[in-house]
């Protein structure tokens, strides 16, 4: 099956690109679409720098998740696409994705 979602996020390409080129969250993420408590081992099977970043699973039960990105105005476009083997709850897992990559970063005040 392939669910796909899509959301201009308010941030740059090469922000969206620092955390999405993450192997942990690749992970995390994989686990969720595929129904795991535990993250998944996966594998980057398409890297274009702030264009294009695909990853699968590397075994059983399949998996695949591409993020491709352009720059839409005052942000950027993210487009989010999965195969996967169940269509329990793969739209949820994909808005979840788009939620992290559009959340603000928290970073502490610089003391002078």
């Amino acid at each position: 099956m392939e669910s796909k979602a899509k959301r201009t996020l308010v941030k740059s390409a090469p922000e969206i690109w620092g955390l999405a080129d993450d192997l942990a969250r690749m992970e995390a993420w994989m686990a969720g679409l595929v129904g795991s408590t535990h993250p998944v081992d996966v594998e980057v099977t398409d890297r274009e720098p702030e264009r294009i970043l695909a990853w699968r699973t590397c075994g059983v039960p399949f998996g695949r998740i591409a993020l491709e990105f352009a720059e839409k105005g005052f942000g950027t476009a993210v487009s989010v696409t999965a195969q996967h083997a169940t269509s329990t709850g793969a739209e949820a897992i994909l808005e979840q994705v788009l939620d992290e990559l559009a959340a603000p970063e928290r970073r502490p005040f610089a003391h002078a």
